[in-house]
């Protein structure tokens, strides 16, 4: 056993270099002061200044913000409650598999099946209201469809942790229901909470697919801001602006994995 630990060890980095080095280079590159081609031709930092000089990344900088925090706080909210509904709601069995099949089911449904799926339920609903021409609301809608999912299975595993003790002694004790809930269940419950809000934002902030079927021409976020900008040509600018989306998601996944982490003490 002792032997195979270090093969182990070195499959281990060469899967960890394999997986962050194209990340690695884009970040170098951002900071290279050459503009064309692969040659290092000092450091510099106007590529990032240009970045924060120009209007179009600003506004969809704003765009993919705005998006992803009114997306994760209804996609929270929801998530949350359906979390709540499934795990204390006393349902059949058959019927409970069936709504864990359909919790998890936008999961692992391919991104570019539910952004379809999305465009035909728009279209549908263009020609009973133009509200849903194809445009900020439409984009905040797609990103509530598939966030939902990820916050409701996060809250839930959190539900499972805590148990049912706590509250049949808090009933024990002659808690009423609302005092129940706001006092003991929605504290010990904020850690998952926050954990799927933090995911769910990072999700939307990152996402592509969906919003590339679902956005109208005001309403263009920083990942389909790339991608035109990418088929064009890729430039240093590129290159910075993917850095700190990148750097940003980070940081994200780990306050995310931190506060999913906390427990009862």
């Amino acid at each position: 056993m002792n032997k195979k630990r270090p093969i182990v060890a070195v499959v281990a980095i060469a899967s960890l270099i394999f997986l962050y080095i194209p990340s690695v280079a884009v970040a170098v590159f951002s900071v290279n002061n050459a503009k064309y081609g692969l040659t290092w031709k000092g450091f510099t930092w106007k590529w990032y200044e240009m970045l924060f000089q120009n209007e179009i990344i600003l506004e969809a900088a704003l765009n993919s913000l705005f998006v992803a925090l009114v997306s994760t706080a209804v996609a929270t909210l929801l998530g949350t409650a359906l979390a709540l509904g499934l795990d204390r709601f006393p349902w059949p069995r058959r019927l409970g598999k069936v709504m864990d099949l359909l919790v998890h089911l936008p999961v692992v449904t391919p991104d570019i099946i539910l952004a379809a799926a999305l465009v035909v339920t728009f279209s549908v609903l263009r020609n009973i209201s133009s509200s849903f021409d194809m445009g900020m609301l439409t984009l905040v809608l797609g990103h509530i469809t598939f966030q939902i999912s990820f916050v409701t299975l996060v809250v839930r595993s959190r539900l499972a942790s805590l148990g049912r003790d706590i509250d049949e002694a808090a009933r024990d004790l002659y808690a009423s229901g609302t005092y129940l809930f706001f006092r003991v269940t929605l504290p010990l419950l904020m850690p998952g909470i926050l954990a799927g809000a933090m995911l769910a934002f990072t999700l939307s902030l990152d996402d592509f697919i969906i919003s590339f079927f679902t956005h109208g021409p005001d309403s263009v976020t920083l990942p389909i801001y790339i991608y035109s900008s990418v088929r064009r040509g890729i430039s240093p600018e590129i290159h910075a602006l993917s850095t700190l989306v990148m750097l940003a998601t980070v940081i994200l996944v780990i306050v995310a994995e931190r506060v999913s982490r906390f427990r009862k003490e």
